[in-house]
């Protein structure tokens, strides 16, 4: 068998030298973040004894800003708590309630889970779906901009004895109809803001989202507005006609049982 040589055909020429550029570091202060955000952020922070305990509602106040949170906004939450942007990224990935994509001005948000799905919540979702021509956390019309729907399905909004219901920017529209849901839809798309069932008037999604990032500039309309419904109470209500009442608080709590030996 015979061995080749390396040196037959000529030196072997070394390889080109690749220069690696990396690309240029990134601000974490994105421009669209301005004085009165910043500003808003150190008030946010200092209400917490560990600051990286602030990230929920930081990421509240990038979305009123943005409409979403970007990765701007994942870079300027983890500049202002000294986390890493996967700690952040981490966070944001795992709520629904932090958006990746551009909202509209109005989240519509219908309950799929079981009470709402089997009285009518599904029909609901499906004809909204088929009208606005989007799917799941998709948006008609141009985000931001007046009448712009953000369509989503949603896991259990709490409220099973006023099933089906829908929230638009988390406010509740209760017993709804297909035919109900799309007249609301429509009067939305219109630049309309229907009065919710319960709850305080209809603004927009930046402007609630700047209300849950704890910042609001108008507390006495925010808590406007019917704050429970007859159905909620009527056990309640019972209650109080039947002379019933829950057992009194002891005024030291029992003992804890005794732990089992430990096996050898």
């Amino acid at each position: 068998m015979t061995t080749p040589n390396p040196e037959a055909n000529g030196p072997i020429a070394a390889p080109d030298e690749v220069v690696w550029d990396a690309p240029a570091p990134q601000s974490p202060v994105s421009p669209r973040f301005d004085e009165l955000t910043r500003q808003r952020t150190k008030e946010i922070i200092a209400q917490y004894p560990q600051s990286r305990s602030a990230l929920l509602p930081l990421l509240h106040l990038v979305q009123s800003v943005e409409g979403h949170v970007s990765q701007d906004g994942i870079r300027y939450c983890a500049d202002a708590l000294e986390l890493s942007t996967a700690e952040v990224s981490a966070v944001a990935t795992f709520y629904t309630m932090y958006k990746r994509t551009p909202c509209g001005e109005h989240l519509v948000s219908v309950c799929t889970n079981t009470l709402c799905a089997v009285l009518g919540g599904d029909d609901i979702y499906d004809r909204l779906k088929a009208k606005l021509g989007v799917g799941h956390e998709e948006t008609a019309g141009e985000p931001g901009t007046t009448g712009s729907i953000t369509l989503e399905h949603a896991e259990c909004l709490a409220a099973c004895d006023l099933a089906p219901v829908l929230q638009v920017n988390y406010e509740f529209f209760d017993n709804q109809t297909v035919s109900s849901a799309e007249e609301l839809v429509d009067a939305l798309q219109r630049g309309e803001k229907p009065q919710p069932t319960r709850g305080a008037p209809i603004t927009d999604f930046r402007s609630v989202e700047l209300e849950l990032a704890g910042v609001f500039t108008d507390l006495e309309q925010t808590v406007e507005g019917a704050s429970s419904a007859v159905e909620t109470m009527r056990g309640a209500r019972l209650a109080t006609d039947r002379g019933w009442s829950a057992p009194s608080m002891p005024d030291s709590p029992p003992a804890f049982p005794s732990l089992p030996e430990k096996k050898s």
